[in-house]
């Protein structure tokens, strides 16, 4: 372990874990004080696996407890400092997001919606898209957020599953110097879908739409919409949204989120891992299409009344400092992003971090998959410049919130670069075997939540069946993410990446994350992706795909150079039989690699959902990578 990141963290509550581990149910409760409720429940938890009710008949409100608790103490300070690409700014404090909540919320009772309808949402990273979500969940309505990056095709699957009867949408979004025509993709979209009432526009790029029956204009609404809307007292299960989820088969997964539950997960987990303080300047760089948008840029932070920074466009444009500019001019504290974010601005050199001030960082953050112990260190150096801890938090849409992190908040402990730390408190994470027993220490095996938590998913929109087969069939009673795992001796979780990437390579268990790390701590790469092919003696053969950091030539002699540290830093077992230097990566919209469609294309099976897809050009790529398989020996692959 590197003993030089010992560093303080925070506070040193160890009566927290330790009421935690008497009785996780009472911890939970105690925790939900912490809200504010219409009323107080008649039980903490109802388990009936794999379904579970927190605080049951307990009320409250979302949009409550984000804005009005807030608003009413502090009306003045700055929730939201907003910029675009473009440079264009604005800035809401909580009294007037309250104001603006209330119009929207009115709005959309003029439209006829009500409790428990659907509302889709399909915006940009304005203050509109956090102001939505807070209205829907004002009057009980339902939100499903749709990146606004998706093709028409992945809208209209959304809203039919959905079956919401009102799209919020605007005319239009910048990315990359673009304008991204969002109005005309929605119109694609809900041709022909006659349960789709109304299409609400908000007018934001100055495009040109065409305007149809179902069509209404934003400000003309909110005209005619009264300052005042009471919060609706929703019961503690009600449904708050609905997040669609990728996945091997070719429709999106309808992850279903309660209220109270949701809320007290992320209330406690938003406070223990980022440490929070009323002077903080937070910046999350996910969008709100995403469950870390939900958890922590709506809901978590205001409900702790942040200021928070809120980007519209591509983290790199116009220049590839962009990220550290809005930094160094909103004097950030905290910054949570990905791991893929932070490789591609490792990619650029030190040269851009180190030409900023980024002394306001006090705590950094990483989100979304594992993260290579070298891209830890150069974030703790070269970012934090060895003085900010690093929460790198693992959990998924379906957890709702952060299961596994740091948690500076609580205490004070060691951090170990690559690994996700321990698990929170109240939460009882294990790694177990096939059988699901644990294992020992040092020993790989699969990640499983063993009780029910408060953020859990409520299930599969219109589909239980599916929710109890997809997460709970393979461990009774035991949730299982498929993931897999190392828990070391102090306790401390390392992510091997997806079960389903789980390389077999003459009988040994082999995870991606570990092979691509590897490939990583080589000077001359970037980002690595590897996945396997059948191999009729291995069981399956390696196939690595790897990107070359700025200015890196690559040769034969480089390609050798790589296999040779593959199999010092990660084994000879890890030797690739292929190994191939491409420009770009297929990743998800959110930044994560898409190993699913390198073993896809690798097998010569169907692709499956790639509506998250984020550049279709890489599968070009991809695919003209595994063209060359059979004539690569020694020159565009390695034996």
């Amino acid at each position: 372990m590197d003993t030089s990141y010992e560093i303080g963290l925070g506070n040193d509550d160890r009566l927290l874990r330790k009421r935690a581990s008497d009785d996780y149910v009472k911890f939970w409760e105690e925790q939900a004080q912490n809200l504010q409720w219409f009323a107080k429940w008649d039980s903490p938890l109802e388990w009936n696996p794999p379904f579970a009710r927190w605080f049951v008949n307990g009320k409250l409100n979302a949009s409550y407890n984000a804005i009005d608790v807030i608003a009413q103490k502090n009306p003045g300070k700055t929730a939201i400092l907003w910029e675009n690409e473009n440079g264009q700014t604005r800035s809401l404090t909580y009294g007037e997001m309250l104001v603006y909540v209330c119009k929207v919320a009115n709005a959309l009772k003029l439209l006829g919606v009500a409790k428990g309808d659907r509302v889709t949402v399909y915006l940009p990273m304005i203050p509109e898209l956090v102001v939505t979500l807070l209205a829907c969940s004002r009057i009980g309505a339902i939100h499903t957020v749709i990146f606004s990056g998706f093709s028409s095709q992945s809208i209209r699957d959304r809203v039919v599953d959905s079956e919401s009867k009102v799209i919020i949408t605007a005319d239009g979004g910048f990315r990359r110097g673009e304008v991204v025509p969002l109005k005309k993709a929605v119109d694609e979209a809900i041709f022909g879908l006659e349960f789709v009432e109304h299409v609400l526009v908000y007018r934001h790029a100055n495009l040109e739409v065409n305007f149809g029956k179902k069509d209404r204009l934003w400000e003309d609404l909110l005209e005619k919409a009264p300052e005042h809307c009471p919060a609706e007292e929703m019961e503690s299960t009600h449904p708050l949204y609905i997040l669609y989820t990728s996945g091997t088969t070719g429709k999106p997964k309808g992850v279903l989120h309660g209220t109270g539950g949701y809320l007290v997960h992320l209330y406690s987990t938003f406070k223990w891992i980022f440490d929070i303080r009323d002077d903080d300047i937070y910046f999350c760089t996910a969008d709100i299409g995403w469950v870390t948008g939900h958890s922590y840029v709506v809901y978590g932070p205001l409900m702790h009344g942040a200021t928070q920074v809120l980007y519209e466009g591509a983290l790199v444009f116009p220049t590839p400092g962009r990220l550290w500019d809005l930094v160094e001019k909103y004097g950030v504290t905290i910054l949570y992003t990905t791991p893929t974010a932070l490789r591609m601005f490792m990619k650029y050199g030190d040269l851009i971090p180190n030409s900023h001030n980024l002394s306001s960082l006090r705590l950094l953050g990483t989100v979304g998959e594992p993260i290579n112990p070298e891209v830890w260190r150069w974030y703790f150096n070269v970012i934090g410049k060895g003085r900010c801890p690093i929460v790198d938090t693992w959990w998924q849409t379906e957890t709702g919130g952060t299961m596994i992190s740091p948690v500076p908040g609580v205490e004070t402990i060691p951090l170990k670069p690559g690994s996700a730390a321990r698990q929170l408190p109240g939460i009882h994470v294990a790694v177990v075997d096939e059988n699901g027993n644990d294992v020992p220490p040092e020993t790989k095996g699969y990640l499983v939540v063993k009780t029910p938590w408060p953020g859990m998913l409520l299930t599969l929109w219109g589909d239980d069946d599916k929710y109890r087969t997809v997460y709970w069939s393979k461990y009774k009673n035991m949730y299982y993410p498929g993931d897999y795992a190392i828990r070391d001796k102090d306790g401390y979780f390392w992510m091997l990446g997806r079960a389903d990437d789980v390389l077999k390579v003459a009988g040994h268990r082999l995870g991606t994350a570990e092979i691509e790390s590897g490939f990583v701590l080589h000077k001359s790469v970037a980002e690595a992706a590897v996945c396997g092919i059948p191999h009729e003696v291995k069981g399956e053969a390696i196939i690595a795909f790897l990107v070359l950091k700025e200015g890196v030539m690559p040769d034969k002699k480089l390609r050798e150079e790589l296999i040779l540290h593959i199999r010092k830093v990660v084994g000879p077992i890890a030797t690739p039989d292929k190994l191939y230097i491409v420009s770009k990566l297929p990743k998800t919209r959110s930044g994560k690699i898409m190993r699913r469609l390198l073993k896809s294309v690798a097998n010569n099976d169907k692709i499956g959902d790639v509506s998250t897809l984020e550049d279709e050009g890489a599968v070009d790529e991809v695919r003209s990578a595994f063209a060359e398989l059979d004539k690569a020996v020694h020159g565009d692959g390695v034996r």
